[in-house]
């Protein structure tokens, strides 16, 4: 049984099905603080298969034991976390908290119970923004002072990954350094689902499509960039869920290099933003109200992965482009809208 924790979030549900897919028995656990238990209805429907579902809290140390004594856990995905950038400005002890409290219960519980492989869900925050000559980022690339304190988690959760493997050679472990996820599993039946205003770009272009929002604002216009907008290297979730199950694999079938590991999981190219609404528009029909306001503090003004290591080591590479990534996401907001919206009203 693999446990996935945050499995009924955006990336862990897209991830719980592919392991499904896979033969894979999962057993998701979910606070449910940023996401919703009736996804675990719509995962069935994909794969014909549910999961093994429990609410609880990662923070509670004794929940975690009591967890593991009562199921078989083969292996670990760790998703759940606090993710906002900017409430995480606002409320630093909550995401240390609840981000590296979880994770080190995990891995306690991981010792006692010898469970030997966890993946962990980071982020390419950890490099800041890199300097020219580090772009495209490689895995060697500096780690830059954090610029958030959830930046700042994924740099310390890093550390103790690293910090306890080395201490308990047993215990294996890589961190998936994201870049930008987005899209939809091709059925529309999970995607992203923001609660109130979403803080990434895809939800708001697809909320502004389907008329929830009056516009989109482009924060910057000046950057250094070929049409003045940051660039970012996004993702497609399809190709990112695959990647945690081969990484997963790597360990399990005892493929992989002892010691603390880490890769970048990207698609190897930027898109900027104006590229990214442009390609929404031509895959929706859809023509956004958008206008280019200031500079957003905080924000990086572009990056993009450098894959290599992810596609030699782990034998994976994305497959899915930004025309698909916009697409999927357009066809999940109108089924979310459409149909699952008015259905959950009526219940």
């Amino acid at each position: 049984m693999i446990l996935v924790t945050g499995g009924a979030g955006y990336i862990g549900s897209h991830t719980t099905v592919v392991l499904q897919e896979a033969g894979y028995e999962v057993l998701v656990v979910d606070n449910l603080s940023n996401s919703d238990a009736g996804v675990m209805d719509r995962i069935e429907k994909i794969t014909g298969k549910r999961p093994v579902f429990e609410e609880m809290d990662l923070v509670d140390a004794a929940k975690v034991d009591a967890l593991f004594a009562k199921y078989s856990i083969e292996g670990i995905i760790h998703f759940a976390a606090s993710k906002a950038v900017g409430e995480s400005v606002q409320k630093p002890l909550l995401y240390y908290r609840n981000n590296l409290q979880s994770l080190m219960n995990l891995l306690d519980a991981m010792k006692k119970y010898e469970v030997k492989n966890i993946v962990f869900s980071s982020s390419c925050t950890v490099y800041g923004q890199p300097s020219e000559e580090y772009l495209p980022v490689t895995e060697n690339a500096p780690i830059q002072v954090a610029l958030s304190p959830y930046g700042n988690t994924k740099q310390i959760c890093e550390e103790i990954l690293r910090d306890s493997i080395y201490a308990h050679p047993e215990l294996q472990g890589v961190a998936l350094r994201y870049f930008n996820p987005v899209g939809a599993h091709p059925s529309a039946l999970i995607g992203e689902l923001p609660i109130g205003v979403p803080q990434n770009l895809m939800p708001f272009i697809t909320q502004t499509g389907i008329g929830l929002r009056q516009g989109l604002k482009v924060f910057g216009g000046d950057y250094s960039t070929p049409d003045g907008t940051c660039i970012r290297d996004y993702i497609h979730v399809v190709d990112l869920a695959k990647a945690h199950l081969i990484a997963l694999e790597r360990y399990m079938k005892g493929n992989n290099k002892k010691g603390f590991e880490w890769f970048n999981l990207g698609t190897g190219t930027g898109s900027s933003v104006l590229e990214v609404i442009k390609s929404f528009e031509k895959m929706s029909g859809k023509q956004l109200a958008y206008e280019i306001v200031d500079r957003r503090e905080g924000d990086i003004e572009q990056i993009w992965a450098d894959t290599t290591i992810a596609n030699e080591e782990l034998g994976w590479k994305s497959e899915l482009g930004l025309d698909e990534m916009t697409d999927s996401a357009w066809k999940w907001e109108k089924y979310y809208n459409e149909v699952l919206k008015p259905s959950i009203s009526e219940a």
